[in-house]
């Protein structure tokens, strides 16, 4: 056999042809194995980004970027589920599905990632909780999940090191918005955990990545079209991204936000669409009718059972035995806390979602880069939602600060964010738009 030639590889690649599979997972050893270089790393993204790949191109890419690392391995009594969503505001999800779908017989070793941005991350909202470690070797998920049924942690080191390798270049080299490489990069990983199933929540509007529900409905194609040639069976919804998905965006903010969820004092949009997704997970990979999948859901929530597996696991992760019974004895407070007065009268037309979870990451709750600290106990709470009648000066929010010229700035930044008028609102409430298998 020919030795490998990176240069020719990318070369072919420029010129729009389709690479061989044996090919692809030579490139990508190189990635791994250091043996590929930066400027190589960075040409072969150039040339993806212009010239893209065939659904099977990015399927072998995908296979071989998993392959460069260990594939997790699960001996369970169920289903292998997890969810992966594209990122938003205020989307604490993965906190309430993970133990729901566990309380409902589900399996659900979850590898998630931290914020960067105007979007959070579940590891920096679970670090919140006093004593929890998010990064755990195999053999402590393995443990968490045969006892618990889900854990939720990082990505190991040698968990698709090449896509790690990758990534870096895409970051520097402006081909971050490949769609073929931003496919590879999330299901990479994700089939790295040893799935049997995957749900993809593709979020769309103002909070999100993909502005637009054309642009998140090609995404959710290419990544459910390359996920299932990879052998993973896998469906997408697009999902709504206009605000906040709980009433708070901010670490230990979404921790309280999720635990209201769990243990039954809010039934508002982030219970919806946990369930929508948790739906979706079970009535495709378990076989059961769509409003069977919600009730048997719905039960494990009014129950306790999600609540209680939800403390078994965050003990197992080294936070506290009585959290779910008293979270607020836990969880970190800001020093000042300052509502945001509507500044006039009328109905909420709509946030600029975007620039709330920014408003986040300027308070402290965020990174621009991935070195800066993060305080947990920042964010916004009690955030109205869209289609709200208020009058001038009534809270619209309440920013939590380190410092009372911190969160002036703040509520200037909130108040500019909201569109209020007296136009009626046409909001149904679902913020499922649409499924794509």
């Amino acid at each position: 056999m020919a030795e490998f030639n990176s240069a020719q590889f990318i070369w072919s690649l420029r010129q729009g042809q389709d690479p061989a599979s044996h090919d692809i997972a030579q490139f990508v050893r190189g990635l791994a194995d250091q043996t590929v270089s930066d400027a190589q790393a960075g040409a072969f993204a150039m040339a993806v980004c212009l010239r893209g790949l065939s659904g099977q191109g990015c399927a072998d890419l995908t296979l071989a970027m998993r392959d460069s690392g260990r594939v997790l391995q699960w001996a369970v009594d169920g289903p292998i589920l997890d969810k992966h969503s594209t990122g938003g505001v205020g989307d604490c999800v993965s906190l309430v599905l993970a133990p729901m779908l566990a309380a409902a017989g589900v399996y659900v070793p979850m590898i998630s990632g931290r914020g960067l941005g105007h979007t959070g991350g579940t590891l920096d909202k679970l670090e919140s909780i006093p004593g929890v470690q998010t990064a755990l070797e195999q053999t402590q998920m393995h443990d968490i999940v045969q006892r618990v049924g889900c854990v939720i942690a990082s990505a190991t080191a040698d968990l698709a090191p090449a896509d790690r390798r990758l990534y870096a270049v895409r970051d520097v080299t402006g081909t971050v918005d490949s769609v073929d490489l931003i496919t590879a990069s999330i299901l990479s990983k994700k089939l790295a955990a040893g799935l049997g199933g995957l749900l993809l929540d593709v979020k769309c509007g103002t909070g999100a990545f993909m502005k637009t529900q054309d642009a998140a409905e090609q995404l959710a194609q290419s990544l459910v079209r390359v996920a299932n040639l990879a052998g993973c069976p896998t469906t997408a919804l697009i999902t709504k991204m206009d605000e906040p998905i709980a009433p708070a965006a901010g670490n230990a903010l979404e921790i309280d936000a999720s635990l209201r969820v769990l243990t039954g004092l809010d039934h508002g949009s982030l219970r919806d669409i946990s369930l929508d997704l948790g739906q979706e997970l079970l009535a495709h990979h378990m076989g059961l009718q769509p409003d069977a999948a919600r009730q048997k859901l719905a039960r494990v929530l009014d129950s306790g059972q999600a609540a209680e597996t939800f403390g078994h696991m965050i003990r197992l992760m080294g936070g506290p035995s009585g959290l779910v019974d008293n979270w607020t004895r836990y969880l970190s407070e800001a020093s000042v806390i300052q509502e945001v007065p509507s500044p006039a009268t009328g109905v909420i037309q709509g946030w600029n979602a975007q620039a709330l979870g920014e408003v986040v990451v300027d308070l402290g709750g965020g990174r621009r880069i991935e070195a800066d600290k993060i305080d947990p106990a920042v964010g916004l709470d009690q955030i109205l939602r869209i289609g709200t009648g208020v009058t001038r000066g009534q809270p619209l929010a309440r920013v939590h600060a380190t410092r009372i010229d911190h969160a002036q700035r703040a509520v200037a930044k909130i108040q500019a964010a909201v569109d209020i008028s007296n136009d009626p609102v046409s909001h149904d409430g679902s913020l499922v738009l649409a499924r794509i298998t």
